[in-house]
C-alpha cells in the first residue's frame, strides 16, 4: 500500500510518500518539508492567516517534489491522507481540501488522521521499530501526554499537562530570554553554555503521585528571575537560566516516564514530537530506562517536528488495521480541537 500523506497543522507544509508493506514493514519513499519559521520569527509565533497562505503557496509544489524524488505516478498512490485535526483551522483545510481534491480527481480514498496519533506512531519509521504494548510520551507543540498504547487506536490516557505543556514552557522561556522563533531548539543551544545550579526553578507536580503535568508554574518562576537580573542580564546568566529551565522540565518529564512505566509493567518507552528531539531529555530518559531494564524508542531526528510522513504512516497503519473511516465523496472536515483520547474511545 502506497499512501500519500499531508500535513498543515501549523507551521509547517509536509507532503511524504509511504509504503507499507505486506509484512507491516513502513518505507519512506520520498518527503519534503517545508517550515515557516523565519517568516513567523519577526511576529515572536505563529500567525494563522499567514500560516495559511503559506501553506496554499508550498503544499502543491512539494507534492510534485515527493512524487518525482521516488519516482511514483499518481495512479499508483492507493490512498491520500492528511492531518485532520488538531491545529489552526485555516490551515488545517489546505491540507483537508488539497487531499480530499486529489483523492477524488484519481477515484480513490481520502482519509483524515489525527496529528497526535502521526507522531505517537511515527517511531515505526525508525530502525529498530518498537512492538506493541508500550507507553508514549507525547511531547508536541501544546501537547504533553503519557498514554498506554495497546496497538493502533488502542489508547489509554495515563496523564497529561493540566496548564501548560512542556514546549510551551520551552517557547515562552525562550521569549523571556530574548531567543529566536521557534524557542525550544535556541534554548537548548544556549543551555548547552550554562550553569543549571546557578538558578533554583521549581519541578511542578514532580511528587504528585499521579501521571499528570504542569509547566505554567516554572514559567512563572523564570518570569521572576528575568525580572530580578534585569535589562542588563550578561549572556552567562541567560544561559544559566536556559540550563537550569530545560534541566526543571527534562527532569519531570523523566520522572513521569519512568514511574509510567513502573505504573504499567511495560518495558518500552516511545518518545514523540518535537521536544523529543532533545538531546538532554534523550540522554535522561535512556539511562533511567537502561537501569530497569526497559528501553526508548524514538522517531528518526527528521521526523520529531511536524511532517507528512507521519500522516501517512498512520493512515496506512489504520487502514491495513480495519480502523480506517476513508471517504470517496469529496466531503470532508477538520477538527482543530480534537483530544487523543476521544479517538481512543470511538475506535478500540
Amino acid at each position: 500500500m502506497k499512501v500519500l500523506g499531508f500535513e498543515s497543522s501549523c507551521d509547517e507544509t509536509g507532503v511524504a510518500l509511504v509504503e507499507l508493506a505486506a509484512g507491516g514493514t513502513p518505507r519512506v519513499l520520498g518527503q519534503a518539508l517545508h517550515t515557516q519559521a523565519l517568516m513567523h520569527e519577526a511576529y515572536g509565533g505563529v500567525v494563522p492567516e499567514l500560516a495559511s497562505r503559506d501553506h496554499i503557496r508550498r503544499v502543491l509544489p512539494l507534492a510534485r517534489q515527493v512524487l518525482a524524488q521516488s519516482g511514483t505516478a499518481l495512479a499508483d498512490v492507493d490512498l491520500v491522507a492528511y492531518t485532520r485535526g488538531p491545529g489552526l483551522a485555516g490551515a488545517l483545510l489546505v491540507g483537508a481540501g488539497v487531499a480530499v481534491a486529489l483523492a477524488a480527481a484519481l477515484g480513490k480514498p481520502a482519509l483524515g488522521v489525527h496529528h497526535l496519533e502521526g507522531h505517537l506512531l511515527s517511531p515505526f519509521l525508525a530502525e529498530p521499530a518498537p512492538q506493541f504494548p508500550f507507553v508514549a510520551l507525547l511531547v508536541s507543540g501544546g501537547h504533553t501526554q503519557l498514554m498506554r498504547v495497546d496497538g493502533v487506536g488502542r489508547y489509554e490516557l495515563l496523564g497529561e499537562t493540566i496548564d501548560d505543556a512542556a514546549g510551551e514552557a520551552f517557547d515562552k522561556t525562550a521569549k523571556l530570554l530574548g531567543l529566536g522563533y521557534p524557542g525550544g531548539p535556541a534554548l537548548a543551544r544556549l543551555a548547552d553554555f550554562g550553569d543549571e545550579s546557578a538558578f533554583t526553578l521549581p519541578r511542578p507536580m514532580l511528587r504528585s503521585g499521579d501521571l499528570d503535568f504542569s509547566f505554567a508554574g516554572l514559567k512563572t518562576a523564570v518570569l521572576t528571575q528575568t525580572r530580578r537580573l534585569g535589562q542588563n542580564v550578561c549572556e552567562q546568566n541567560r544561559a544559566n537560566l536556559a540550563a537550569a529551565t530545560q534541566a526543571a522540565i527534562v527532569e519531570v518529564l523523566v520522572a513521569k516516564s519512568l514511574r509510567a512505566l513502573d505504573a504499567t509493567g511495560l518495558e518500552r518507552l516511545v518518545v514523540a514530537g518535537g521536544v523529543g528531539a532533545n538531546v538532554r531529555l534523550r540522554e535522561q530518559l535512556d539511562a533511567g530506562a537502561a537501569r530497569r531494564g526497559a528501553r526508548v524508542f524514538y522517531p528518526p531526528l527528521a521526523l520529531c517536528t511536524d511532517n507528512g510522513a507521519m500522516i501517512a504512516l498512520a493512515a496506512a497503519m489504520r487502514s491495513t488495521s480495519g480502523l480506517a473511516q476513508a471517504s470517496r465523496d469529496g466531503s470532508f472536515d477538520v477538527r482543530p480541537r480534537w483530544p487523543l483520547a476521544e479517538l481512543a474511545r470511538t475506535t478500540a
